[in-house]
């Protein structure tokens, strides 16, 4: 992946939700009205680019002092193993950091939980469904 950019203009955001929409409603099967939620006005959103083409997005939101979540982390799949969700989370982290967010939270998939803890999140809570879909809680303290 080339770059990672905060979506900012009208355009970059809407490319970060159509990566989404490739992802979780056409490939995962979530329904449109839960994947897109009231948290898309206020968070922010990251998009990352290939060659000028959207690849891979994930929004990060301030849900108490100095907490973070980061929620709708995604990769076309075409382009996972090659280290773009990697490069998503680092570059939300640095954000965090100099948002003052010092602890992260997020729920993934049961499926990546092991990409999530070669970051240092740590399992937080028990299995739970959301969107008909495995999760489980998980925390990273960044400072």
């Amino acid at each position: 992946m080339q770059k990672v950019t905060i979506a900012e203009t009208p355009l970059e955001k809407e490319q970060a939700f159509e990566v989404r929409r490739k992802v979780f409603v056409e490939e995962q099967g979530v329904p449109l009205h839960v994947e897109m939620d009231e948290f898309d006005e206020s968070a922010i959103h990251f998009v990352g680019y290939e060659l000028e083409q959207p690849i891979a997005a994930a929004r990060i939101r301030e849900i108490e002092m100095g907490t973070g979540k980061i929620e709708r982390v995604c990769v076309l799949p075409e382009y996972r193993g090659l280290h773009a969700g990697i490069l998503m989370m680092q570059e939300m982290e640095q954000y965090a950091l100099k948002a003052g967010l010092f602890t992260l939270k997020l729920n993934a998939q049961s499926h990546a939980i092991p990409f999530y803890e070669k970051l240092d999140f740590v399992v937080t809570t028990p299995e739970f469904m959301d969107a008909g879909i495995p999760h489980r809680g998980m925390e990273k303290k960044i400072m």
